[in-house]
Order: structure tokens, then C-alpha cells, then sequence
């Protein structure tokens, strides 16, 4: 599902990437829907070609370490799927072995470019929102049926928090750094989940230099038919709510796919959010005293979502002409907290 909704449309979409080869399980899939492409029997017939500088990794969990690691000794330049391993350690090895090797080692974290994290991060930068005090980060959905995947499965990296933990956790890392602690609870609360479908973790920014006493909960279940607010920032001069999740990948999977010109891209307006967030401020008082203040709510029309500029990033990065878009310890910062979450539980 990843290479089918994310990797290929958003490579496809990249001026001077161009997706030439894959290894699957599933040959008769690709090749009914992009004949185009030619389909190596294993991963190491893929790598042995030199005609690839790039591989993509999004395969299972369990997978990413040892792909990774035959990949950038193999020369190659890698995209590892989120999470990028399933332990700290892996993750640290790999890092060491791009470093080593000189090839660019990326984890694709592509909900850095959600419309609705771009208009939260802009709100909380410039100071619109005050003092952070709590954020509420969910990513609920209703699954209540367990499907035959092996994300569903009893399997090293395994279960919601591993699938969208790292989501979740990568967004709070970008906003405000490391916290001093976490906790976490994880439960499997459909019938025949073997994983868990289910967590709320709780991070602790209590010593944050900007936002002192900041309380930020990250939060993903299966079983949530009503709406949920995706965000929820409150802090000392207001609150902003969206609900709702980004609608890139719904388009993606729709085959509604971004061109690789960006003024066609602006022109469709592709990335734009429907979707208008709730904001609600203090703001001088036209009928008040010198100073009174009120608060104003209102609907709020944010950033526009930009998965495309994740790897048109990576692009640049390759050329070297800028920065890695998830640079490997920036990715290890996350494995860092998915396994202090873990370790809370006790």
C-alpha cells in the first residue's frame, strides 16, 4: 500500500526522480496497474543494477534494518518507510553506515506536510496561540473488524503504535523538541486483535524553555466512529481546533495525483484542506477601555498540504543543494521515545 498511495505518485510528481524498478511479493499487481515498470524477482537483484541510485524501503517493520543495511552497501542512496527500524539500536547502525558510506539515509515522515500540522506549527511559531499549554495530536478512525495484514499480526514492530506512533511523535518533536518523560498505554480492544489498536501517551514538557508546564497527549484508536478533533492547541492567548484528517492521501488513493509542475499543482490547488480549523483569540476590545481585551472565534483556512515537497527535498539533498527532509537522527529521536513509551508502561 505504501509504494501504490505514497512513493510512486509522490516520485512520479518530483522533477528528476524517476521510479524505474521494483521487488514485490504481489508481480501481478504491479504490472497490471504500471506495465511500465519492471519487477526484479528480490531485493538483491534490484540492488545488484546500476542504474538505480535510490532505493525505497516500505516493506514490514521487521524488514527496514536488514534492507537498509544491504542497500547502502550496496551504493545506494535509501528511503526507509516509518518507523525506521523497529529498536533504537538498529536505527543507530544504519545511521553509522550512511555516514560511513557517504549515501543519504531518509525516513519518510510525510506528515510533516499535512495542511493541518503546517497551519498548527505557523500558529504556534509566530505566537498567535500565547504560551502552548496542552496539545491534543489524535489519529482516530473506526476499524472495528481486524484485517488479515501483517500490521495486524503478532510481529517485531507490530500494532498501532508502531504504525502511528511515529506520525504522531515526529509532529510533537518538530513543535517542541524532546520532552522530560513519557507514559504510555497501549490496549487491543477489538475482538482478535493480537496488537495493539489502541494508545494514548502522555509527554511532559514541564521544563520547556517557551512553553514551561506544556502537557501534549498523542492519541490513535480503531474503535472511534464520531468525529475527533485532530489537533486541539490551547495556550495563553487562544486555541485552535481543526478536525478531520489531511486529505492528501484520500486523493492519492484515488488516483487524483500531483503533476510535477507546481504552478499546475497550485493551479488544481492539490494539497488544499476543506477542511477550516477553529480559531479563537484574545484581541483588543473596540467597544473597551484601553488595553481590554476579548476573545474572537472564528473559522480559521490554514496552510495548504504539500506531501510532494518531501521528496523534491530529498531530490535536493541528493544533488547536495539542501537538507535531508527527515534526516536519520532526526528519526532516531522518535525510535528514542517509541521505546520510552514502551519502557513506561512497567
Amino acid at each position: 500500500m505504501a509504494v501504490r498511495t505514497f512513493h510512486a505518485p509522490l516520485i512520479e510528481a518530483t522533477d528528476g526522480l524517476a521510479l524505474v524498478a521494483l521487488s514485490t511479493s504481489r508481480p501481478e499487481v504491479v504490472r497490471a496497474e504500471r506495465p511500465q515498470l519492471e519487477v526484479e524477482a528480490t531485493p538483491e537483484a534490484l540492488l545488484a543494477r546500476d542504474d538505480i541510485d535510490l532505493i525505497i524501503i516500505a516493506t514490514p517493520n521487521e524488514t527496514h534494518a536488514p534492507l537498509a543495511s544491504a542497500a547502502l552497501a550496496a551504493g545506494k542512496h535509501v528511503v526507509v518507510d516509518k518507523p525506521f527500524t523497529v529498536t533504537l539500536e538498529e536505527g543507530e547502525a544504519l545511521t553509522r553506515q550512511a555516514e560511513q558510506a557517504g549515501r543519504v539515509l531518509a525516513v519518510f515522515h510525510n506528515r510533516r506536510f499535512d495542511a493541518d500540522f503546517l497551519t498548527l506549527a505557523e500558529l504556534i511559531n509566530d505566537g498567535t496561540l500565547g504560551r502552548i499549554a496542552h496539545l491534543e495530536s489524535h489519529f482516530d478512525r473506526f476499524r472495528p473488524t481486524v484485517p488479515n495484514r501483517w500490521r495486524e499480526q503478532a510481529l517485531p514492530g507490530s500494532g498501532l503504535w508502531y504504525d502511528l506512533g511515529p506520525h504522531l511523535l515526529d509532529q510533537a518533536l518538530c513543535l517542541f523538541g524532546e520532552p522530560n518523560a513519557i507514559q504510555l498505554t497501549r490496549r487491543a480492544q477489538r475482538e482478535g486483535a493480537v496488537t495493539d489498536d489502541f494508545f494514548h501517551a502522555v509527554l511532559d514538557y514541564a521544563h520547556h524553555p517557551r512553553h514551561p508546564g506544556l502537557v501534549v497527549e498523542l492519541h490513535a484508536s480503531a474503535l472511534t466512529a464520531a468525529p475527533t478533533a485532530r489537533f486541539a492547541a490551547h495556550g495563553t492567548r487562544g486555541s485552535y481546533v481543526v478536525f478531520g484528517l489531511d486529505p492528501q492521501e484520500d486523493c492519492l488513493k484515488a488516483g487524483d495525483w500531483p503533476s510535477r509542475d507546481p504552478q499546475e499543482r497550485q493551479a488544481r490547488q492539490w494539497g488544499r484542506d476543506a477542511r477550516p480549523g477553529m480559531l479563537t483569540v484574545l484581541e483588543a476590545d473596540p467597544d473597551g477601555a484601553e488595553g481590554e481585551q476579548v476573545l474572537v472565534g472564528g473559522t480559521h483556512q490554514g496552510r495548504d498540504g504539500d506531501y510532494p515537497a518531501w521528496y523534491a527535498g530529498l531530490r535536493d539533498c541528493i544533488r547536495g543543494q539542501g537538507g535531508n527532509p527527515t534526516s536519520p537522527h532526526e528519526a532516531l529521536r522518535v525510535m528514542k521515545w517509541l521505546e520510552a513509551g514502551i519502557a513506561s508502561e512497567g
